[in-house]
């Protein structure tokens, strides 16, 4: 299983390092660029806030679902049917929520025309991600790996067009990035749509009281944590905009370094996505999860932490590489917003196997108190440090919530660490926050900071351990064992 993950980790990672970083910081942030902080941080909040309530749309169906499927893969047809009818009601539902919400908090015309729009995006997404989950649950990971990047990649294609495609200085709308996104996400949904059909034959819709009950009954917990986490992952953006004076040009600054923070924390979603069906299977079975939690957790230490160093002590050059307005504000942000990504990453290996293993009490207890964490700390950081206080109170939340996940994981599966491993990750730190440290004093360059230190953590992950060099070089993973 760990030869699986690391060569499907290596075929994620290489199709969303060509596309994702593009779109991100190109298309979407020269859509801010075109339309302007003010109206970008508008959109920005109500893609927040149309991501706060998206667990009415899903209800915990889609972790539930690759957790079933890859445990009973024999089941795909049975329930794809079912839970299709189960997710048009959880539509209308989270549509009609979303719209009380956003006119009691002050939403009002064209505001709410883009958030119509948004309904029916996070609609499609969530249909996408549900057709994944099956194809993911039976272990078809290439094609799930190929269909986490096709919206991205329409995107690009339409978006490109309607930004430099057109006459040289051609006004760009807001609604366009939205209707783009629309069409992008319905032709993906087709794709991912065909091929579940081709794995398990055309699925019946049809109402069943009995298993509607059942599905909702056991992915409500699934739903519960994806609430909680959600919260304390998004409410930066919506409190920002709304809690001061000149909120949609604050959410606009947060939003730049925050683009800088989503992409790289793309990667660490498709991780969680790829380890999930990989635990529950192994979970299953009765296979020891210790060599591939080890082996996820190393690689994802040493590729975080040399990008945050890197993130945060060139904040200002990565923000000016892409902006001209504001940057100053945006990488101060950026700089404390970085480190999230280290934990953010850790909880995506060890909360996704406890998710695999279906404790989700402790872990909606832990998420329950992250997340008021997170909002009592906004209310008090934001009104006086802005989009620099909201940084700190993300970075807080998520490096606690990531100790917690460690040491729950840890106990539940006797998950020990060797002193040398623990010694090796401290050493690897310290030697990347130092070098960081001298190419910043030494004057260097963006891109070549970029090259010496991403050449330097692989040397270092190598000598500290976290790199299975061995492993690699003979074709054996024996010696990942614990």
């Amino acid at each position: 299983m760990r030869r699986v993950f690391v060569t499907n980790l290596a075929l994620v990672l290489v199709l969303n390092l060509l596309v994702k970083p593009f779109y991100i910081l190109g298309i979407d942030a020269q859509v801010q660029v075109r339309v302007g902080t003010e109206a970008y941080g508008s959109y920005a909040a109500l893609l927040s806030l149309s991501f706060l309530l998206n667990i009415l749309l899903d209800f915990g169906i889609t972790n539930w679902n690759t957790r079933h499927i890859a445990q009973n893969s024999d089941r795909i047809r049975d329930q794809v049917g079912g839970i299709l009818t189960v997710r048009a009601l959880l539509v209308l539902l989270y549509a009609a929520v979303l719209f009380i919400v956003a006119v009691v908090i002050g939403y009002r015309g064209t505001q709410l025309s883009i958030l119509a729009v948004l309904v029916l995006n996070q609609a499609l997404v969530a249909t996408i991600l549900f057709f994944r989950s099956n194809i993911a649950g039976a272990q078809r990971f290439a094609q799930d790996s190929l269909l986490s990047v096709l919206d991205r990649v329409l995107l690009i294609a339409i978006c490109g067009w309607l930004l430099w495609g057109r006459s040289v200085g051609a006004a760009f709308r807001i609604e366009w990035f939205v209707l783009a996104q629309t069409f992008a996400y319905a032709v993906t949904a087709l794709v991912a749509f065909v091929l579940v059909v081709k794995r398990a034959g055309t699925p019946r819709p049809n109402w069943d009281m009995v298993f509607f009950r059942k599905v909702l009954r056991q992915s409500l917990p699934y739903a519960l944590l994806v609430l909680l986490m959600t919260f304390y992952y998004r409410t930066d953006t919506v409190m920002i905009e709304r809690l001061l004076p000149d909120g949609p040009r604050q959410a606009g600054i947060y939003a730049q370094g925050f683009r800088f923070f989503e992409a790289f924390n793309m990667l660490g979603f498709l991780l969680a996505g790829l380890l999930l069906p990989m635990f529950s299977r192994m979970l299953k079975v009765g296979t020891d999860v210790g060599p591939l939690t080890s082996l996820a957790a190393r690689l994802v230490i040493a590729g975080t932490i040399a990008v945050a160093v890197l993130g945060c002590f060139y904040a200002k050059p990565i923000m000016d590489l892409r902006y001209h307005e504001h940057t100053e504000e945006s990488s101060v942000a950026f700089a404390v917003m970085i480190w999230s990504f280290v934990a953010v990453c850790i909880t995506y290996v060890y909360g996704t196997l406890l998710t695999a293993s279906g404790d989700l009490r402790t872990l909606n207890w832990m998420a329950a108190g992250g997340m008021l964490l997170n909002i009592v700390l906004n209310l008090i950081l934001i009104p006086r440090y802005h989009a620099f206080g909201a940084a700190c109170a993300g970075l807080t939340t998520q490096a606690l919530t990531a100790l917690a996940q460690v040491v729950i994981a840890s106990r539940k599966f006797g998950l020990g660490m060797a002193i040398g491993n623990l010694a090796g990750g401290v050493a690897y730190l310290l030697l990347i926050v130092l070098l960081g440290w001298v190419l910043r004093d030494q004057g260097m360059g963006l891109w070549i900071a970029s090259t010496i230190m991403s050449l330097s953590a692989l040397l270092l992950a190598a000598v500290c351990g976290l790199l299975p060099v061995n492993a690699i070089r003979n074709g054996s993973l024996r010696s990942l064992l614990p």
